[in-house]
């Protein structure tokens, strides 16, 4: 039995690189509210991805909701079903319509080519998804919101260091959200950020992070708790100095699977786009008239120890808490791919070995 392969494992540095990171925070006692960790994590990441400005988060999805709630977007918003369960619960929690715009089949991200066709007078926005490190058309979705005067917000959750001609992610549309998650290509254990094009919004995103404060006696917005404490940004640090290496070694893993599974019937790999530089985040999987199906290799690799994962599966327009407000069948191809695509364990750690033994089991 091989040993337990998890489809992602976190990347950590060295213990005694950590430690030393830490160190002084027992002589600061200065562990959340936007300490000196804290501000140095901002400042590198501004750096590193190449963006004007950002603000940190102490997740993701907190991230998400505070940058929709800055922008005050009003009734509907196109986005993409075929995402985690964040992107579309950040839409909703923010009392705004999702309107869910079908993807394209070759690197399922929000297919540019329908997305005219559901705007109405009650749109205000876009939310599309950088998928699996793949990127949306950020070209044409710009022409389409100048077009109509809406906001572009990406989730660019999957997109760390990604550049696009040499240009970060980041910098596209109004503002993107990244993940900082323990699973992601860079992590600050849990963590996010947000990049954006207006200054301005600097005041305001700190303000909505830290309950809406913005002075000693001075509450101007109705903020939520989503500060990054110490810690998280002390990992960030250390983890900062190592994710090129961590990006390399992912690059070798997701170029093994490629020789292993190209040109096999019935099985589907993405192409790598053109002028986009990867972070090789995840390694997609679509089951499309194998002789096993995608639910038949995911138990098949589970017997071996080896766990996958339907990511992204169910659609979020198919959720439980969602019953008979969408409808699915309207994104068909989101649905098709949902049912067929799985992601195969990819973490910088993996050896090259243990990927050749899945793509073994999975070819036999």
């Amino acid at each position: 039995m091989m040993r337990k392969i998890n489809v992602t494992c976190s990347s950590m540095p060295e213990y005694e690189e950590y430690i030393e990171e830490i160190k002084e925070l027992w002589d600061s006692r200065w562990l959340t509210n936007m300490g000196v960790k804290h501000r140095q994590l901002e400042l590198e990441l501004k750096k590193y991805l190449g963006v004007p400005n950002i603000t940190l988060f102490s997740n993701g999805h907190l991230a998400l909701e505070c940058i929709i709630d800055a922008f005050d977007l009003q009734e509907e918003v196109i986005t993409t079903p075929f995402t985690f369960a964040s992107t579309t619960h950040a839409i909703v929690r923010n009392g705004l319509k999702p309107v869910f715009c079908d993807i394209n089949p070759d690197d399922y991200t929000i297919d540019v080519s329908k997305i005219e066709e559901l705007i109405t007078e009650e749109t205000s926005a876009i939310i599309p998804v950088h998928v699996y490190g793949n990127i949306c058309n950020v070209i044409e979705i710009e022409r389409i919101a100048k077009k109509y005067n809406l906001k572009v917000i990406y989730d660019a959750a999957h997109t760390f260091g990604v550049t696009v001609n040499g240009e970060g992610v980041g910098n596209f549309g109004d503002a993107s959200m990244f993940s900082f998650h323990a699973t992601k290509v860079f992590n600050t254990i849990e963590g996010g950020a947000v990049t954006f094009k207006d200054a301005g919004l600097k005041t305001k995103l700190d303000a909505f992070k830290n309950f809406g404060i913005t002075g000693p006696e001075s509450v101007e917005y109705i903020g939520t708790n989503a500060k990054m404490n110490e810690f998280q940004a002390a990992m960030g640090i250390c983890n900062l100095r190592h994710v090129d290496e961590e990006i390399e070694k992912r690059r070798k893993l997701v170029e093994r699977y490629i020789s292993n599974l190209k040109g096999i019937q019935g099985i589907k790999l993405t192409k790598p786009q053109e002028n986009v530089k990867s972070n090789y985040a995840y390694f997609p999987v679509l089951f499309d008239g194998y002789r096993k199906t995608r639910d038949e290799v995911f138990e098949e690799l589970k017997e071996h120890n080896i766990y996958s994962r339907k990511y992204f599966y169910p659609l979020t327009n198919s959720f439980d808490c969602y019953k008979e407000k969408f409808d699915p069948g309207n994104t068909p191809v989101a649905r098709y791919v949902a049912e067929r695509v799985l992601t195969l364990p990819l973490y910088a750690d993996l050896d090259l070995e243990y990927v050749d033994r899945i793509c073994a089991i999975i070819i036999r």
